[in-house]
């Protein structure tokens, strides 16, 4: 039984960081501020259309 490691294969070699998705975009706080000045600015456009035009 031969019981050398084989030295093809790199030990130090980490393996591709696996993809992050959607949710872990909308989990940084930058993006959610942006997101939510934005959301306040339609919304009050939208109310100030609906209670005073």
């Amino acid at each position: 039984m031969d019981t050398t490691p084989d030295s093809s294969v790199e030990l130090d070699e980490l393996p591709p960081p696996e993809p992050r998705g959607c949710l872990y975009a909308l989990s940084q706080p930058p993006l959610m501020l942006f997101l939510t000045v934005i959301a306040v600015l339609i919304g009050a456009a939208a109310a100030h259309d609906l209670l005073f035009l």
